[in-house]
């Protein structure tokens, strides 16, 4: 068995988000820039502890954060099924590196321990091929494909049975 990362995850606060509000994907991947024009809504959003988002560190680094409910939903898409959502951003730097795969085996480890879910779910960009084949990697199956409905955007929801 491949040894996980050790990640810790804390409930964000406003130092870490301030850090990763400002993180800039190169394209494809742009779309994930926060916009600096809803900087101060994005900050508060992310702080609010009602979303449920963490920050990631390793070695006392943050690499990234995730959340698990609500906030990890696209409108537009069936979320009928009972399952938690998983939201996830890793620092640009470490994007493309292989590490993907043992970053998300941790989240599912951290979710399990967490909220004893007795399924996962996961919602990508459809143009992220690259997060699509992590996540298969770690288990997950494609189960519904939609378009967000203020912009029309592919996505991709996967589920996994834990």
């Amino acid at each position: 068995m491949t040894k996980l990362p050790t990640i810790t995850y804390i409930p964000t606060d406003e130092i870490s988000t301030r850090e990763f509000l400002k993180w800039k994907y190169e394209p494809p991947y742009e779309i994930y820039n926060y916009s600096p024009e809803n900087f101060e809504k994005d900050l508060a959003y992310h702080i609010d502890p009602v979303n449920n988002l963490f920050n990631m560190y390793r070695d006392n680094e943050l690499i990234g954060y995730c959340s698990f409910g609500r906030d990890a939903r696209v409108p537009g898409g069936d979320y009928s099924e009972e399952a938690i959502d998983i939201g996830l951003m890793i620092r640009p730097e470490l994007t493309g590196q292989g590490l993907g795969t043992g970053f998300v085996a941790n989240i599912i480890q951290q979710a399990k321990e967490t909220y004893n879910p007795g399924k996962l779910r996961v919602t990508i960009l459809e143009s992220n091929k690259r997060a699509m084949r992590v996540w298969e990697k770690n288990g997950f199956q494609k189960v519904q494909s939609f378009q967000r409905e203020s912009d029309n955007l592919g996505f991709v929801i996967f589920t996994r049975e834990i």
